[in-house]
């Protein structure tokens, strides 16, 4: 009986007794409300639980479109690099091969000479 009685006084003194930064300043205002939450308003839900549950369709794998990149890359759909191993016969036989004429290669782009009017005002250029 003397804890309860006790007990009955403390809690009649807390409500008298208030803390001194409670007395002043902004926490003492009625609308005031702490910023930090509380442990049971903290974390509500665990950031790996789901929230909903996936919706997975369902469809035949010929009528849907493959996003899959890899399948559509055209590097990867190259052929095989050929690799050709020349021995000393076959390098001596392609050194006696002239494989290429005069007439093979383009004409030379500027084939006769610029005359230029030295007469001209400023020399032919503007």
């Amino acid at each position: 009986m003397a804890k309860s009685a006790s007990n009955s006084l403390m809690q009649s003194l807390k409500r008298f007794i208030k803390k001194p930064w409670e007395i002043t300043g902004p926490c003492a205002d009625p609308e005031y409300k702490s910023a930090l939450p509380l442990a049971v308003e903290y974390r509500l839900s665990c950031p790996a639980t789901v929230k909903e549950k996936p919706i997975i369709p369902n469809s035949l794998p010929e009528t849907v479109y493959d996003i899959k990149y890899f399948t559509r890359d055209q590097r990867r759909n190259r052929p095989p690099i050929r690799r050709t191993v020349l021995k000393k016969p076959d390098v001596e036989k392609l050194m006696k091969e002239q494989t290429f004429a005069v007439s093979d290669f383009p004409p030379v782009y500027l084939n006769s000479a610029v005359e230029e009017d030295i007469n001209a005002r400023g020399g032919g250029y503007q």
